[in-house]
C-alpha cells in the first residue's frame, strides 16, 4: 500500500481528494470540523517536506453552479485549522484553475470549487479527469467518505498519474478495517444495531468467517425475536425479513459464532421522550407498546461479552440515543467498549449512527478508531471491493 510517506515532495505539487463535505449553517459556516481536521497530518506532511498543494472536494448534491454549496464558504475554516491562508479559485477545470495550481510556491495550499458543479464528476467522465490531473504531479487519495463512488476526482483521474498513493487518514481507514477483518487476535466480537435488519444483512453474511461473538441490537432485534415466535407488540420489524433472520442464525451457529440477542427490552407506550416506560422481556411484549432500547439483563450479558474481547467493531446503536430516555443502553455498551479499549482490545467504531453516538457521549477518543465514511465502510464489511483504493493499487 503506497502512502505519503513513500514520496518526498519537495518541489512537487499533490492534487489531494479530501472529503470537506461538512456542515455548514445558515450563516454559511463551519459547524463540525471534523473531517478538515482529519485531513491536516497529510496536507502538513506534504507542506513541510517543501510542496504545494491543491485540494478538491464536494459539498452536498448541487443541482449545477448552487452558490449555497459552494467551497467558498470552508476557505476561512480550512485555513483556520490548517494555520496556513488557503487560495481559492471559482472553478474546478480550465485554464484559469490551472494557472492558478501552477502559480503556487512551496508552502501554498489551493482550494478549487465544489467539483460536483460539474455533473462530469458524479457521471465519472474522463475528459474531466484529465483536466483535473494538471492541478498536480503527483495524486492523493485521503478521502475515505467517497472511496466507494467511482467518481472522476476519486477513481478515474489517479489513471493519469504515475505517482499516486493514499493520504494518512485513508491509509489509517485500511488499516483499521484490515485489522477486524483479518485479525489473528481472538475474541473479535461484532457490535450491530440500528433500525433494520435488511440494511445490514451482507455485512453479517460476510463478517461470519471473520467473528467469534455477533451482538445485536436496536430496532432490528424484533424482527429475529418476531421470527423466533416472540410477542413484540408495536416494535419496529420487517415481517418479510424473519426467514432470513432464522437464516443468519442457523449460518452463525454453523459457523460456531456465538449470536447474543436482547433478552430484556425498556418498553414504552408511544414513540416519545413523554412516552410511560417499563422493563419487559424481549418476547413478552404487550400489545400497544413497543422496545426502544434493551434492558438491564441484557447489558450485563452485553458487557460481559465486550470485556472477553480483543477486537471489537461497533456498528448502528442499541436504542433511540437521540432521546435520553431511550439512550441508556447505547451509553452503556460505549463505556464497555471504552474500558475494553483502555485494557488493552482494538475497537472500531462506524457507520453514521453510531459515530454521532460516540460523538455525543464522548467515546471518541476513548476507542481505537472512529471511522469517517459510514458507506465506504459498510460495503468494505460487505467484502466489497472499492474503486477509490483499488485505483490507487493499479
Amino acid at each position: 500500500m503506497k502512502t505519503i510517506d513513500d514520496y518526498n515532495f519537495n518541489n512537487k505539487r499533490a492534487l489531494i481528494r479530501v472529503d470537506f463535505n461538512v456542515p455548514l449553517n445558515e450563516d454559511m459556516e463551519v459547524t463540525d470540523a471534523n473531517r478538515i481536521e482529519a485531513a491536516k497530518p497529510t496536507i502538513i506532511k506534504i507542506l513541510e517536506d517543501g510542496g504545494s498543494v491543491v485540494l478538491m472536494s464536494h459539498l452536498g448534491r448541487p443541482k449545477g453552479k448552487e452558490s449555497k454549496y459552494s467551497l467558498q464558504h470552508v476557505v476561512s475554516k480550512v485555513s483556520e485549522v490548517l494555520g496556513v491562508s488557503v487560495k481559492f479559485v471559482e472553478d474546478s477545470v480550465g485554464e484559469e484553475v490551472v494557472e492558478a495550481a501552477k502559480n503556487l510556491q512551496a508552502g501554498e495550499i489551493l482550494l478549487i470549487e465544489n467539483l460536483r458543479f460539474h455533473e462530469e464528476e458524479t457521471e465519472g467522465d474522463e475528459a474531466f479527469a484529465k483536466e483535473l490531473s494538471k492541478l498536480g504531479d503527483i495524486y492523493v487519495n485521503d478521502a475515505f467518505g467517497t472511496a466507494h463512488r467511482a467518481h472522476a476526482s476519486t477513481t478515474v483521474v489517479a489513471k493519469f498519474f504515475e505517482d499516486k498513493c493514499f493520504g494518512y487518514l485513508l491509509a489509517k481507514e485500511i488499516k483499521s478495517l484490515d485489522k477486524v477483518l483479518h485479525s489473528k487476535e481472538k475474541p473479535v466480537t461484532a457490535v450491530l444495531g440500528g433500525a433494520k435488519v435488511s440494511s445490514k444483512i451482507t455485512v453479517i453474511e460476510n463478517i461470519l468467517d471473520k467473528i467469534d461473538h455477533l451482538i445485536i441490537g436496536g430496532g432490528m432485534t424484533y424482527t429475529f425475536i418476531k421470527a423466533q415466535g416472540g410477542h413484540i407488540g408495536t416494535s419496529l420489524v420487517e415481517d418479510d425479513k424473519q426467514e432470513l433472520a432464522l437464516e443468519i442464525l442457523k449460518k452463525a451457529k454453523e459457523k460456531g459464532v456465538e449470536v447474543h440477542l436482547p433478552v430484556d427490552s425498556v418498553i414504552a407506550d408511544s414513540f416519545s421522550e413523554q412516552a410511560s416506560t417499563q422493563i419487559e422481556n424481549v418476547d413478552n411484549i404487550p400489545d400497544g407498546w413497543m422496545g426502544l432500547d434493551v434492558g438491564p439483563e441484557t447489558l450485563k450479558n452485553f458487557e460481559r461479552v465486550i470485556k472477553e474481547s480483543k477486537i471489537i467493531l461497533w456498528n448502528g446503536p442499541l436504542g433511540v440515543f437521540e432521546m435520553d430516555t431511550f439512550a441508556k443502553g447505547t451509553i452503556k455498551l460505549g463505556e464497555a467498549i471504552a474500558e475494553a479499549t483502555k485494557n488493552g482490545a482494538f475497537s472500531l467504531v462506524g457507520g453514521g449512527d453510531s459515530v454521532a453516538a460516540v460523538k455525543k457521549f464522548g467515546f471518541d477518543d476513548k476507542v481505537s478508531y472512529v471511522s469517517t465514511g459510514g458507506g465506504a465502510m459498510l460495503e468494505m464489511l460487505e467484502g466489497k471491493s472499492l474503486p477509490g483504493i483499488e485505483a490507487i493499487g493499479n
